[in-house]
């Protein structure tokens, strides 16, 4: 403590205070900086646009540094998991499809290959329905991608990139209501294969969406990639190399952007990845830039997957042939806009008594999976998204755990942000994707 023979000091609530009656001042108070001392706590949420949903973080600062950050997640907690212990196993695909609200199409399909495996009709599925599986996982990816670079473009200040990745982003969502009826959240991806076939009215969208998406990203990229603003608040920003990413088990692109070329549809393929051709797009320098590049070149890389997914497309049926599992996939939209066609119930009521009542147990009760547990994990947008799924022999799960990436890729923001600036958080935690529908499930 300082002391002086000309000011006296005593502490108030509002901190030390000095009475000054002569002497030198820097002298008197050289041994203290009151505003290096002081320390404001700031909530930044769980009501803010730059948190991706209800994520509440809690910054220590000292003047612009931030010092100490802590994020608090739960305030969007759905029960999802819990609630999929009271749904028949075909009923939890609508379930699961809303966690990460960005990537639904993942959602479904991890939960379908868990209950398949669980059922041991993994290599029954149709080639069809795995390359369906497949063409909209990837187009997904891409929608996906979009939405990240439109909210971190408008966080950093960069309004007209906001509009051109929403903008693109909705001819996928035209695809997606084209093949299943919506725009988002479909349950379109089943255990056994799909709900339905992809129409040639998709296909076409799809091959016009190939050809202008090009062309796009080019602009995007003149747009942001030479611009002074955009470089200053991405490069060197929110470093995390490969050895924090190992040691905080971060995936997806961040990982990749810290040059680990970990992908499961290489490492350890799924779907029929095995036969596609794609490269695993990578970055050395694991910062916020190195993040907007892999994810720009992973959008290419998704559009080769697309194209090659359509040459694919043989035709063929698109759910499994056991009928004790299999739910109707020739479904189709009634006069009114909603549920199934004339037609199509006129069919199933008109075949016979039994098949009647084997369609209304089958849809109320859902069928039986054997006791047992597995662990499926499929690449998605934000990195690895993993199922843990666990029967007791009944129609219904015992437990479905998700290992959503979102969650586990958030314990990366203190390391990213502690010790740079304040703006730099919300770069940092933008370029992490988080999607909080996937972290509170």
């Amino acid at each position: 403590m300082t002391t002086s023979n000309y000011a006296s000091e005593h502490e108030t609530d509002e901190g030390r205070v000095f009475t000054v009656t002569g002497g030198d001042w820097d002298t008197i108070v050289s041994g203290t900086d009151p505003i290096n001392d002081e320390r404001i706590i700031v909530n930044m949420g769980p009501q803010h646009p730059s948190t991706h949903g209800v994520l509440r973080l809690i910054l220590e600062l000292e003047g612009e540094t931030v010092r100490e950050a802590r994020s608090v997640i739960g305030y969007l907690h759905t029960g999802i998991e819990k609630n999929l212990e009271y749904r028949n196993w075909v009923q939890g695909s609508t379930f699961v499809t809303r966690m990460d609200y960005l990537a639904p199409i993942f959602n479904e399909t991890a939960y379908a290959l868990a209950v398949e495996k669980l059922l041991g009709i993994t290599d029954d599925i149709t080639e069809r329905a795995t390359t369906i599986r497949v063409l909209m996982m990837e187009l997904n990816r891409i929608s996906s991608h979009l939405v990240w670079l439109a909210t971190t473009g408008m966080e950093l200040g960069a309004i007209s990139i906001m509009l051109y990745g929403f903008r693109e982003r909705e001819y996928i969502l035209d695809i997606f209501e084209t093949i299943t009826g919506l725009r988002m959240n479909h349950a379109y991806v089943r255990p056994g294969g799909v709900a339905q076939d992809v129409p040639d009215d998709a296909v076409r969208k799809i091959r016009e969406f190939l050809k202008m998406m090009p062309k796009k990203l080019k602009e995007y990229e003149d747009l942001l990639s030479g611009q002074p603003i955009w470089t200053e608040r991405t490069k060197n920003v929110a470093v995390l190399d490969v050895t924090g990413c190992v040691a905080l088990g971060i995936t997806g692109p961040v990982l990749r952007s810290a040059g680990l070329a970990w992908d499961l549809r290489k490492t350890m393929p799924y779907c029929g990845y095995e036969n596609y051709e794609f490269d695993v797009p990578t970055h050395p320098d694991g910062d916020v830039w190195g993040r907007y590049q892999v994810r720009l070149a992973e959008i290419r890389e998704s559009m080769k997957l697309v194209e090659q997914a359509l040459d694919r497309l043989r035709p063929g049926p698109v759910m499994v042939a056991d009928r004790k599992i299999a739910w109707p996939a020739q479904l189709a939209i009634g006069v009114d806009g909603m549920g199934n066609s004339l037609e199509h119930v006129a069919k199933i009521m008109g075949q016979s008594m039994e098949s009647l009542i084997h369609h209304f147990k089958l849809v109320t009760e859902g069928f039986r999976v054997p006791p047992g547990q597995v662990y499926v994990a499929i690449e998605a947008p934000r990195g690895e998204l993993g199922v843990h799924a666990v029967s007791d022999g009944g129609t219904r799960p015992y437990r479905v755990h998700y290992r959503e990436p979102s969650f586990v890729n958030l314990q990366a923001l203190p390391a990213m942000a502690e010790g740079g600036l304040i703006a730099d958080v919300i770069a940092g935690g933008a370029s992490l994707d988080p999607v909080m529908g996937g972290c509170d499930r």
